[in-house]
């Protein structure tokens, strides 16, 4: 039985091995130059999974279910737009289905702007709107909604989910020590409900993040604060009423839309898509120098040796990854500066360490700068505070210098299944990390010793990297996170930026003159489809990268149509 199911997987990933072989020389062989038409429109699709930068194993993904969006994609093509004759303008489809963050939405919006700025027009169309995607599109000249389409402008607030009473009934039990009373997310697991510090905490955050996004769409939509405010009561408006209302501009087909924007002779409305827009070079529109900026990306769950993907948690970066791309770009003296981007929300403090080891090393050599997208918390600060300077967006979040080390006693669990556990043992701690008891009053005192004296080698290092006092730094830490700009304020964060500024404060930091084009380059660089099949364990990746996928995008979106009130069947 053995031999037969050795064979059968080897059968399968023979399988898939010839399969991406096939796939990836099709490819190659089908690949050709963009062609973009004069007076032609860039078009943005804004849906589903937008992710910070191509994840790992990324041809994989491309080959299997097209190549994801990324937010450096989506820059990197506004880039090129704002200074590329051949296009008229860009039209961004935007959908309330997409899982950009305030931080991204507001990088995106900065980009807007400039295109906007070179003489271009940028136009929003959308069949459902909510707060979130308006940030997006009112940063555009015009928004265009169907008759059916729906806007959902109401208040913004967020719910927490506490697993405490699942545990109790369970019996299992947390042996959980967090420092400290402001890093909520050990609540979870430790209370059925907001502790008043988390409460606090999240209501500053929410405050902050609020002011941003309605100041701005005040000022796009021309609509008064006061105004915006009255219209949250009204909530659900359909695109008649958002339109009597201000929220968008007028209604319109996208075929409709064709006909209003494709005016050049023929009438015709000329597009090139944004993944044909993304093979075409930036260095043919004259985005480029002789000097480089090296922008690593280091984004998702940090945990481990190797960056990777996996289907429950997500993306995941890993240290030895990481290191190998900071030494590469250390080692290459036309790079001038670096570019650190984080977005991160933390995880394994000892992968952690090592990363933020190797900005500091590569500090030595060259400029580093951390520019903080979404999120730049816990593990995320850990890898950034020792750049030689921090920029984050406004709505970026960050902080959250705490900690949180323990384990779950389910020896209970097991009980109430009738399996039991005997054991020997030699020394009375051979059992302290055990899940099958809870800690003995000593080892809960070494335990949370041994916690506070690693927390502390790290706040003694922020409080000398950042020149924060350590009692000014307490007051800082201890869990509490961070808007960018209220990081900006505390001296967290040295200032307020997106990539765009991080790219100037970097050539500023190399001495660069700030009129100099230099090249951009981003890392990890992107293998080659043979070369990723050659180098092993290409059918592993496709295996973990179709599960990904099927739990992130298609089983999810599943969910979001069965729940949505408008997607009511009519019969």
């Amino acid at each position: 039985m053995k031999d037969f199911l050795r064979m059968f997987v080897a059968s399968v990933l023979a399988l898939v091995f010839l399969f991406l072989v096939t796939v990836a020389i099709a490819g190659i062989l089908a690949k050709q130059k963009p062609k973009v038409e004069s007076g032609s429109y860039l078009t943005i699709d804004i849906y589903g999974e937008i992710l910070p930068y191509n994840p790992p194993d990324d041809i994989v993904a491309e080959i299997l279910g097209g190549e994801p969006e990324t937010l450096q994609r989506i820059l990197d093509s506004l880039e090129k737009a704002e200074v590329d004759d051949r296009l008229k303008g860009v039209i961004l489809k935007i959908s309330a289905n997409n899982t950009l963050s305030g931080a991204s939405t507001e990088e995106i919006r900065g980009a807007i702007k400039k295109v906007r700025d070179s003489g271009k027009k940028v136009y929003a169309f959308s069949d459902d709107l909510n707060r979130r995607a308006l940030f997006l599109a009112s940063a555009c000249d015009s928004i265009f909604m169907p008759v059916t389409g729906n806007v959902f402008f109401a208040g913004a607030g967020g719910t927490l989910m506490y697993f405490r009473g699942l545990l109790d009934k369970l019996d299992i039990h947390p042996n959980i020590h967090k420092i400290e009373d402001y890093k909520s997310a050990a609540e979870s697991v430790l209370r059925d409900d907001m502790s008043p510090e988390a409460r606090e905490m999240y209501t500053w955050l929410l405050e902050d993040l609020w002011d941003t996004a309605m100041q701005a769409i005040s000022e796009d939509r021309g609509v008064a604060a006061e105004q915006l405010a009255a219209m949250m009561e009204h909530a659900l408006f359909t695109a008649e009423q958002a339109r009597a209302a201000g929220l968008i501009d007028d209604i319109r087909y996208w075929d409709e839309v064709d006909s209003l924007l494709g005016g050049d002779g023929d009438g015709k409305l000329r597009t090139v898509t944004q993944s044909e827009y993304a093979e075409v070079e930036p260095g043919s529109l004259g985005l480029k120098g002789k000097k480089k900026i090296a922008v690593v990306h280091a984004f998702g769950l940090i945990g481990g040796r190797h960056s990777r993907v996996d289907p429950m948690l997500g993306i995941v970066m890993g240290h030895e990854t990481l290191a190998e791309e900071l030494r590469r770009v250390g080692k290459d003296d036309d790079v001038a500066a670096v570019v650190f981007r984080v977005s991160s929300n933390g995880g394994e403090a000892l992968t952690s360490d090592l990363i933020g080891h190797e900005v500091e090393v590569l500090s030595r050599k060259k400029p580093v700068v951390a520019s903080m997208v979404d999120a730049a918390a816990s593990g995320g600060y850990d890898i950034s505070y020792r750049a030689t300077k921090i920029v984050a967006d406004p709505m970026t979040i960050t902080g959250s210098i705490g900690s949180i080390n323990g384990k779950f006693n389910v020896a209970g669990m097991y009980n109430k299944l009738g399996i039991t556990f005997d054991r020997v043992s030699k020394g009375s701690n051979a059992f302290i990390w055990s899940e099958f008891q809870d800690f003995t009053d000593e080892q809960r005192r070494r335990v949370e010793e041994n916690h506070w004296d690693g927390f502390n080698i790290w706040l003694e290092d922020i409080s000398d990297k950042r020149g924060i006092a350590m009692a000014e730094l307490e007051e800082l830490a201890m869990g509490r996170v961070w808007t960018g700009r209220q990081a900006v304020e505390n001296g967290l964060v040295d200032e307020i930026g997106g990539l765009d500024r991080a790219i100037e404060l970097a050539k500023e930091l190399a001495d660069l003159p700030t009129d100099e084009n230099v090249t951009v380059v981003h890392y990890p660089k992107k293998k080659g489809v043979l070369e990723m099949i050659m180098g092993g364990g290409a059918p592993k990746s496709a295996m973990r990268w179709m599960l990904y996928r099927f739990i992130r995008d298609d089983l999810a979106e599943s969910i979001r149509l069965l729940t949505s009130n408008a997607n009511l069947v009519i019969e």
